[in-house]
């Protein structure tokens, strides 16, 4: 019996909720055909293009071209290499020769003069903390596209991606953060149709169609706190422990101890630097009982011990400086 929408959705809201960004680049581009520029993959980072005139193609390799148009928003959760053009077979400029910096944090603009007709399109890029990044983030389609009527839907997403698009955006005090957060909460805004989307049509997302690994994705994501082995996971959800880890595997791309470890690393991490909760007290909190075994796993999963995670976070020096 395949998950219930509900059961999709509980998943799919705790596991494809958008990682915490660190870092944004943003551009403005306003073109004439014609045009078409390339861009490689990015590491840790999502890419965003938002249509506000004209329209253009998106194209990347082995996959079917998509049509944009006006007001249409495509997201790009794992920055898959891609092609914007105006038409679909167009070769162009690599994205690193028009924009050759591109730091979190700063904006650009591309300019291309043609005969045709004019496209304009707000581009960016969304750094993340990769090691927050979880198995069924990484396993989601190249591309997510919201044609104009969906984000029309979505007031709050279409107000914001058109006032970040704005060439007279305010510029002040806080700017960089306020772009931040903006950014981010368009992201979540955007994923939140495609996940329901996705949570009435599973197939799009085989760990979904299994009841089993399903319901242990939902465990790790709310319940990882508690001293589970892999053993008393696949008893919990009816699955031997050789079949449980063979589907695991093959569904969410790394084995069940490791994604655990990750959800524990993901919520350590957060509590560290998020609260004021007392170090010590942050091991219990997601599961480890021994405080020596908690401080050798974080040290392996982030390279630093938690300690020094706090120290060198910006939330969490400004929540003990408060």
């Amino acid at each position: 019996m395949e998950p219930t929408e509900r059961e999709g959705e509980d998943l799919l809201s705790e596991l494809l909720k958008p990682l915490r960004l660190t870092g944004v680049f943003d551009s403005r581009w306003h073109v004439r055909a014609p045009w078409a520029i390339e861009g490689d993959a990015e590491q840790s980072c999502a890419v965003l293009h938002f249509i506000t005139q004209g329209g253009c193609w998106i194209t990347a390799d082995d996959q079917t071209p998509i049509e944009m148009h006006e007001g249409d928003l495509a997201v790009f959760p794992t920055g898959t290499a891609h092609r914007l053009a105006d038409r679909p077979d167009r070769r162009g400029l690599a994205l690193a020769a028009v924009l050759p910096e591109r730091a979190p944090g700063t904006s650009g603009e591309i300019r291309i003069d043609g005969e045709g007709p004019e496209s304009r399109l707000l581009c960016a890029g969304l750094h993340y903390d990769a090691s927050a990044a979880t198995g069924l983030y990484k396993a989601l389609p190249w591309a997510l596209v919201l044609d104009r009527t969906q984000v029309d839907k979505e007031p709050l997403l279409r107000d914001t991606l058109r006032l970040l698009a704005a060439t007279d955006r305010p510029v002040g005090p806080g700017d960089r953060l306020i772009t931040l957060r903006a950014f981010e909460m368009a992201l979540v805004l955007a994923l939140r149709p495609l996940l329901r989307e996705l949570a009435r049509n599973p197939s799009a997302l085989p760990v979904l169609r299994h009841p089993g690994i399903s319901k242990a994705m939902v465990i790790i994501a709310t319940r990882f706190a508690e001293p589970w082995t892999i053993e008393s996971l696949a008893r919990e959800v009816g699955m031997s422990r050789s079949a449980f880890t063979a589907a695991f595997r093959e569904l969410v791309g790394e084995a069940p101890a490791r994604h655990l470890t990750g959800r524990r690393m993901q919520e350590a991490a957060r509590l560290l630097a998020e609260t004021t909760l007392p170090q010590s007290a942050v091991p219990e909190r997601v599961g480890y009982h021994s405080a020596v075994g908690f401080h050798l796993a974080f040290r392996k999963w982030y390279g630093m011990t938690p300690g020094e995670y706090r120290t060198g976070s910006p939330s969490a020096a400004s929540l003990a400086g408060s």
